[in-house]
């Protein structure tokens, strides 16, 4: 019985690593699919708005407001070009004048300015 016995722990010997390396196998495999999982959806950052503005000028005792001045030149512009859609405005602010002059679309001069 003791040569069957040494057979049986021989056996057994062999038996034990063999399921170690099986085991390893397994990690990894786990490891493997967890890399290969989709990280979650991660949440845009919300958009920044921006602050709600005003913008005055004050000189010589007056006011002009933005809005105010920005109305004043859409106006004007819209009256002497009925036709034209208007894409950009650059306003120029005189107040030692009591002016504004203004460029719609890359276009102005002079003559394009109104009185505040």
């Amino acid at each position: 019985m003791a040569v069957k016995e040494k057979t049986e722990a021989v056996e057994a010997e062999k038996k034990a690593p063999a399921k170690k390396p099986a085991e390893k196998k397994e990690t990894a495999a786990k490891k493997e699919t967890a890399a290969k999982k989709e990280p979650a959806e991660k949440k845009a950052p919300a958009a920044k708005k921006e602050p709600k503005t005003t913008v005055s000028v004050q000189f010589g005792g007056r006011e002009y407001a933005e809005k105010d001045i920005l109305a004043a030149v859409k106006k004007a512009y819209t009256k002497a070009f009925k036709d034209v859609a208007v894409k950009t405005v650059d306003i120029y602010v005189k107040p030692e004048e009591g002016a504004a002059y203004y460029v719609v679309n890359g276009e102005g001069g002079a003559d394009m300015k109104v009185m505040l």
